[in-house]
Parts: C-alpha cells; sequence; structure tokens
C-alpha cells in the first residue's frame, strides 16, 4: 500500500506540470483558431502565389505587383472593420442569446461592404495612376502596378463582400465554413493564376484577373451561406438603413486604427521603391512572408475576437480574463515556433520566387528582422484581436496614432543613416515593440471589460 501512495505520489507529481499545459479554454481557441488559421492563410498564399508566379517575369513585374498588392492591401486593411467589428458586434449579440438580431448585424455589414465597394470602384479607377506614382516607383514598374491594380479594382465590391461574410460566421464561432471556402478559392487562384499567365502568356495582367475571378467566386460562396442561416432564422436580406449607418458609424474608430497601421505598410513600401527596384521587389516578397506568418498568428486573434465578444455579451468577466491569458500564452508559444520554422525556410525562400541575384542578398537579410519578430507578434495579435473583441476600438486608435508616430521617426532615422532595406525593416520591428507596449498596458487594466449585447 506504502509503494502504491509513492506510485500515486509520482504520477501526481508528473501530471501538475502537465495540468499547467492545458486548460479549460484550450478546446475553445483550438476549435475556432484552427480552421480561422487555414482561412487567414489563403490570403497571403493569394499573394505569394501571385509573386511566385510574376517573379517569372523578371524583376520590373515583380515590383509593379508589390505596389499594386501594397494599394490592394491598404484597401483591405482600412476596410477589415467589415470583418473585425462585425466579428466582435455579432459575437456579443450571440452571447446575450439574440442570435436573430446577431444575423441581422452581419447582414447590414454585407450592404455596407457593397456600398463602400462600388465607391472604391468609382474613385480608384481613374485615380489608378496617380496613386502609383505615389509611390515614387520607376516608369516602368509604375505602368506594371496601374496594369494590375486597374483590373483588380473591378472586384473591389466582392473583395470587401468577403469581409463581412467573414465577420458574420466568425461571430457565429464558425470558422470552418471561411476555412472551406478559403480552400478552394485558393487552389482556383493558383490554377488561373498559372493558366493566364505561364500558359497564355498575359503578363501582369493575367495575374489580376486571375484573382479578381477567385475572389469574386468567395464572396458568392459567403452570401449564399449567410443567406441560407438568414433564411432558417427568418431574418430578411433587405437593407436596413439604420443598421448599416450603425454600423458605419461603429466602425469609425476601427477604420481610424487601422489608417495608422496601414500608413506604416504605404510608407515601408514607398520608401522602398524609392530606393531601387532591387529593394522594392526585395521588399515586396518579405512582406509576403511576413504576412504568411503574420497571420497564421492572427488565427487566435481571430478566436479572440470571437471569445472575448461572447463572453462579454454574457457578462462574464472572469472568463474573458482568464481565456485572455490563456491566448497570450498560445500567441507567444507559436511566435516563437515560427520563428523556428521560419530561420530554417530562410536559405530557400529566394530561390522559391526566382529572384534575381542582387533581390536575393536584400530578401536573405531582411529575413533575419523577420524571424526576430514573431514571438513578440504572436502576442501582439492576441491582444489585438482581444481589444477589438472587446469593442474597445477607441483606445485602439489613440494607440495606433502614437505607434505610427514612433514609426515616422525610426524611419526617418533609417534613411538618414543610410541603412537600406534591413534599416528600413528594423524601424518596421521598432514599431512592432511600440504596438506591444501600448497594448499590454491596455491590457492590464479593466477599462475594456465592457459587458452586455452592445458596448
Amino acid at each position: 500500500m506504502a509503494d502504491a501512495g509513492k506510485d500515486q505520489h509520482r504520477r501526481g507529481r508528473y501530471r501538475q506540470p502537465l495540468a499547467r499545459l492545458r486548460s479549460p479554454q484550450d478546446a475553445e481557441i483550438v476549435r475556432l483558431a484552427v480552421p480561422a488559421f487555414g482561412a487567414l492563410v489563403a490570403e497571403p498564399l493569394f499573394l505569394l502565389a501571385d509573386s511566385a508566379i510574376v517573379g517569372r517575369l523578371g524583376t520590373v513585374p515583380l515590383g509593379g505587383l508589390g505596389v499594386a498588392s501594397q494599394v490592394l492591401s491598404t484597401l483591405v486593411g482600412v476596410s477589415i472593420f467589415l470583418a473585425y467589428g462585425t466579428t466582435a458586434a455579432v459575437a456579443r449579440r450571440l452571447g446575450a442569446g439574440d442570435q436573430r438580431a446577431a444575423i441581422r448585424h452581419g447582414i447590414d455589414g454585407l450592404w455596407l461592404a457593397a456600398a463602400i465597394g462600388l465607391a472604391v470602384l468609382a474613385v480608384g479607377w481613374p485615380l489608378a495612376p496617380r496613386i502609383v506614382m505615389a509611390f515614387g516607383g520607376t516608369a516602368a514598374v509604375s505602368h506594371q502596378a496601374v496594369t494590375y491594380l486597374r483590373i483588380s479594382l473591378l472586384g473591389a465590391p466582392a473583395m470587401l463582400a468577403v469581409l463581412a461574410g467573414t465577420g458574420v460566421l466568425r461571430g457565429l464561432q464558425d470558422t470552418r465554413t471561411p476555412l472551406a471556402v478559403a480552400v478552394v478559392a485558393n487552389a482556383a487562384n493558383i490554377a488561373l493564376n498559372a493558366t493566364f499567365v505561364l500558359g497564355l502568356h498575359w503578363g501582369i495582367s493575367g495575374s489580376a484577373w486571375g484573382t479578381l475571378i477567385a475572389q469574386t467566386g468567395t464572396a458568392a460562396a459567403y452570401l449564399r451561406v449567410v443567406a441560407r442561416g438568414a433564411r432558417r432564422a427568418g431574418v430578411s436580406l433587405r437593407p436596413d438603413r439604420r443598421g448599416v449607418t450603425t454600423a458605419a458609424f461603429a466602425g469609425a474608430s476601427l477604420v481610424l486604427r487601422t489608417l495608422a497601421l496601414q500608413a506604416v505598410l504605404v510608407l515601408m513600401t514607398a520608401i522602398a521603391a524609392r530606393d531601387s527596384n532591387a529593394a522594392i521587389a526585395a521588399s515586396q516578397v518579405a512582406m509576403r512572408v511576413w504576412n504568411l506568418f503574420v497571420y497564421a498568428l492572427d488565427a487566435i486573434a481571430i478566436a479572440a475576437q470571437a471569445i472575448t465578444g461572447r463572453y462579454l455579451g454574457a457578462g462574464d468577466v472572469a472568463g474573458a480574463r482568464v481565456a485572455t491569458t490563456r491566448m497570450i500564452a498560445w500567441g507567444f508559444g507559436y511566435g516563437t515556433l515560427f520563428s523556428l520554422l521560419l530561420l530554417v525556410l530562410r536559405p530557400a525562400l529566394p530561390g522559391l520566387f526566382g529572384v534575381a541575384p542582387d533581390v536575393r542578398s536584400l530578401l536573405l537579410a531582411v529575413l533575419f528582422v523577420i524571424i526576430a519578430q514573431q514571438p513578440l507578434a504572436g502576442v501582439v495579435f492576441v491582444l489585438d484581436g482581444v481589444l477589438i473583441g472587446a469593442g474597445d476600438q477607441d483606445y485602439l486608435a489613440l494607440a495606433g496614432l502614437a505607434t505610427l508616430a514612433v514609426f515616422c521617426g525610426a524611419a526617418a532615422i533609417a534613411v538618414r543613416a543610410d541603412t537600406g532595406l534591413t534599416g528600413l525593416w528594423l524601424a518596421y520591428a521598432v514599431w512592432m515593440v511600440a504596438r506591444f507596449a501600448t497594448l499590454t498596458l491596455r491590457s492590464r487594466t479593466s477599462r475594456w471589460l465592457v459587458t452586455g449585447a452592445v458596448r
């Protein structure tokens, strides 16, 4: 009996560390984050596939793709409130037990997305050359960028509808459907791009048409899923003017926060474009690699939005706190894992994109900076998701402006010191540290823990 007691004590001793590695929230985080990972990775894979295929055309088309992609990424980034704000609002209403109101809010978000998309197309098409010229690239790179941008703008309503549709499903705690849609869309994008660019020799325009067709099909799939859910809940698909207006004003602070983030990315592209064709090409590939890993970390942030919104909607402050702590641990852990993975893959990445030797040397140097940032980025993205899920957009907007000022100072120093592309990416790393500081300070207070169906 004594031996049995010792045995049991030993087992208990070994189980305690294992227990600390587990949490009741883990199953929920995994259920939401794993499918979200696949859906989020699909978007950078769209651009990675474009880069890999267009890279075969040469440095100038790849640079043009870099400029145009940054413009489109800015558009999507500024409009990300259609996904993030919708996720948080729908999750709150779901947590409060009102599924009809949750779906109604989602439909209003889809109508808002359609209106914004049409406005972007109407304004962006004639201004495309001026927008591209603002990046300061060479005439050859700018010409390629305008070609890609104008074709892609035809899909602006579809791009934004995808954001809103994704937000609806995430808020309803469904991340599996976006994953299934993303997998099919990404496969179609690769096939279409390869056919149009490499098979039919349409050049960079072939890449734009392939991505446009894939995005339009994705939007159609989301609309069908949301419409089916609305019919089951007895919710009308017609636009509610008051609801659409409320959704627009509710996202104002989130738009300001996102504009600050996107300003950093735009400045990165503009500074690299003014440096040289090799610098913009290397920075474009580096940004695609960065986005692939950051979006993977953002999967936990998506889970944070949905989980935090639902907990606070149900009035469970303690649950929101515990889940936040757990998700921070997940973010840091997977950020570290991605750093190690990227370190192993680093030597092979330039060959994957078929870049020229001068682009290769720049890219290899920048990748070290990206590798070092991954653990920190994991925490930053999780906390960003938590505060978005809590509806704490006003603070996020102020923090975004403050960290933008930090980046501008660091980038100015890098340019004056003539540190090249590596110095520019080090300025980006300084910006990430500033974001970590502002988000961590906020998470330690209780000001963001506001409960109820509507914040």
